[in-house]
């Protein structure tokens, strides 16, 4: 059994951004010499998120949009409100209840040396909280 790690960096344009990280983690499962195992995408942050989804710009669209109807920014979040150890009253509260909608994490099977998704399947790097430096990590598990 090996087990292997890669922690790779990402750093959106945007504050809220969907980024494709798909061909990292194929290229990873690829080099891991690994025939069948498993591969965890984890991120390391509380306000990010990794998700699946098909990768067409209109449907990266409609799930931005749709984070944030259901939860809006100008709503008076307790988090946004706190006192941090700078003295500045703010917050981030939005970024953290997006990420509970996409997880902090997907789980892939690895088939004959290639990472099993389905034919339309993209994995996602989510950003809801600025244009920040992230990092997160890919794990994979097999023989």
């Amino acid at each position: 059994m090996k087990y292997l790690l890669k922690e790779e960096t990402v750093c959106a344009d945007r504050e809220f951004e969907l980024i494709r990280i798909t061909d990292k983690v194929r290229d990873f499962v690829r080099e891991s010499g690994i025939v069948n195992g498993i591969c965890f995408c984890i991120t390391e942050h509380t306000t990010t998120g990794i998700t699946v989804n098909e990768s067409l710009p209109c449907v990266e669209k409609d799930i931005l949009e749709t984070m944030d109807r259901i939860i809006p920014e100008n709503y008076p979040y307790h988090h946004n409100h706190y006192l941090d150890s700078y003295g500045t009253i703010g917050g981030n509260a939005p970024g953290h209840l997006k990420s509970l909608l996409t997880g902090n994490h997907c789980v892939f099977p690895v088939i004959d040396g290639e990472l099993k998704l389905g034919h339309a399947d993209d994995i996602y790097f989510c950003e809801y909280d600025g244009i920040k430096t992230r990092r997160y990590m890919i794990y994979i598990i097999g023989e």
